[in-house]
């Protein structure tokens, strides 16, 4: 018996489905990985991922980010764009 894929409520989108993520850097370009509600964030829209980081651009300098560039899928949009003044 084949069951139906499961409904979006049950499983974690896809990259398809939020293809928009930011890349966390320190201050030399190197990948930096945060922890928590930080990690791994996707999102289904450009204005989505402008609106998280913009609220969120503390807490991800408190974990060492220095810099963020915004990714489409594995297309780099822009960045890397500072998180300090």
């Amino acid at each position: 018996m084949n069951l139906p894929d499961q409904p979006s409520t049950f499983r974690p989108p896809t990259p398809t489905e939020r293809p928009w993520w930011w890349r966390t850097e320190n201050a030399a370009g190197e990948e930096v990985t945060v922890e928590g509600d930080l990690a791994g964030q996707r999102f289904a829209s450009q204005a989505d991922a402008e609106s998280w980081v913009g609220e969120v651009f503390g807490d991800l300098a408190e974990e060492g980010v220095d810099a963020v560039t915004l990714f489409e899928l594995e297309r780099r949009v822009y960045g890397p764009m500072s998180l300090h003044a």
